[in-house]
């Protein structure tokens, strides 16, 4: 009777129908988990919201919906993205490559020889520059592009691949300052290429203007004169009116040597033999001798004093060589030097355009002259190069081994101009006569 009564009271507490068949639904649902034999059984159990069977048909429909979507937003923003990287690789590629298919010989033109793989980069220096710079601005095009599109993403809720957009905006970063190298590269061999041609051209001028008005001189027979340079300037009285005049001007020079043949006894100084002025500088080269002074001479109003002797009444061959490089200068005297210094106007460039007086100081361009500065004695073979002279060219000019023209200013006849009654243009002494010891 025990054991009857023990095993039915067994069986209803096992099935519990009894106690919760008439308990209602509460709607919830429950997760089993296996729990470790050795983990804690008092954990939290995790409730799925109540849904319906229509309702949570419809809800993994539209994530489906929205995943897909998303997808293959990506898909095609990615595939945007590699197109435009690739595209953008292989224009640097050609950029590069035109950098070593374009670049001049040594006659200044592009080489036939070699083809420019870029297509849409010209030959022309100018052109391959305008092409670099659409190229730049279609760069940024794009990466702007790019951006809106990543706005645009961000307010759709679509997630935009933070690594890509770094490296592309990275790439683009380099593209832009490759491209800026090659542009300055294009402008300063342009601007190389424009200087040597500028400077070629003027001297090739020079040297043709020079042959042309020896070979005219030499047709003409150079008027009273055995050559056109076989004359002398004549100043004989110290007024502010006796004056000669060089058609020529000067070209800007970073150096220069001039030289002539002086012959002077006026006292207590010889005066001005040469001046040069520019607009707002009428002293940028003089050379004058005034009062009891020794003969000094003026760069852009600087002054140097010259160690020169030439008031006794003998041709004198005088010659100054200076440089705008440390101003550094040197005087020569019958072909000697006889001292030199530095210092004077350093790193000013002679200026172009200006008047040549000689035998008178400008105190503006070209006139109001000073009779206490006038020159008083001759001048012959006044002559001006854009250079240094080298010793033994200044020597060989003073002892009459040769006669070496001006290539800026050459002495001739036709060059100089006489202003003033009692200035005269004569024949000259033969070079033996006019040595010191002749």
């Amino acid at each position: 009777m025990f054991s009857l009564v023990y095993g039915l009271f067994f069986f209803l507490a096992l099935n519990g129908s009894p106690l919760t068949r008439g308990q209602p639904d509460d709607g919830k649902r429950y997760i089993c988990r296996a729990v470790p034999v050795t983990g804690d059984a008092s954990c939290q159990v995790t409730l799925l919201p109540e849904l319906t069977a229509g309702g949570q048909e419809e809800e993994l429909r539209n994530t489906v919906m929205q995943l897909r979507e998303t997808i293959l937003l990506q898909k095609e923003t990615i595939g945007k993205q590699l197109g435009t990287i690739n595209e953008l690789t292989t224009k640097l590629s050609l950029c590069a490559s035109s950098s070593d298919d374009g670049k001049y010989d040594r006659g200044g033109s592009w080489t036939k020889d070699k083809q420019n793989t870029m297509g849409d980069v010209p030959r022309d220096p100018n052109s391959t520059i305008q092409s670099l710079g659409k190229t730049m601005k279609g760069l940024k095009d794009r990466l702007e592009s790019l951006e809106q599109h990543q706005m645009r993403a961000n307010s759709s809720g679509t997630p935009f691949p933070s690594e890509l957009r770094d490296m592309l905006q990275l790439r683009l970063v380099d593209l832009e300052k490759q491209l800026l190298r090659k542009v300055n590269y294009l402008e300063t061999e342009k601007t190389t290429l424009s200087n040597a041609t500028a400077a070629y051209r003027m001297k090739t001028e020079s040297t043709l203007n020079a042959l042309v008005e020896r070979i005219s001189e030499l047709e003409k027979g150079g008027g009273d004169f055995k050559s056109p340079e076989q004359f002398k300037l004549s100043l004989p009285q110290r007024t502010n009116y006796l004056y000669g005049r060089i058609t020529k001007s000067l070209p800007e020079m970073y150096a220069f040597t001039l030289c002539m043949w002086v012959k002077s006894s006026a006292s207590p100084g010889i005066g001005t033999p040469f001046s040069y002025g520019v607009p707002g500088q009428a002293n940028e080269i003089v050379l004058i001798e005034w009062g009891n002074n020794p003969i000094e001479l003026l760069i852009n109003d600087k002054v140097a004093q010259l160690p020169l002797a030439v008031r006794d009444g003998r041709w004198h061959h005088i010659c100054v060589a200076w440089t705008t490089r440390d101003g550094q200068w040197e005087a020569y005297q019958d072909g000697e030097s006889v001292g030199s210094g530095d210092n004077l106007a350093a790193w000013h460039p002679i200026k172009p355009g200006g008047v040549i007086i000689l035998g008178q100081e400008q105190d503006v361009v070209g006139g109001r002259f000073d009779a206490g500065q006038a020159f008083v004695g001759e001048l012959s073979q006044v002559n001006l190069w854009d250079r240094v002279l080298k010793p033994p060219e200044i020597r060989s000019m003073a002892n009459c081994t040769t006669y070496l023209p001006g290539n800026v200013v050459s002495w001739l006849a036709s060059n100089v101009e006489v202003f003033g009654r009692g200035a005269f243009k004569r024949p000259l002494e033969v070079c033996q006569d006019r040595l010191p010891n002749a």
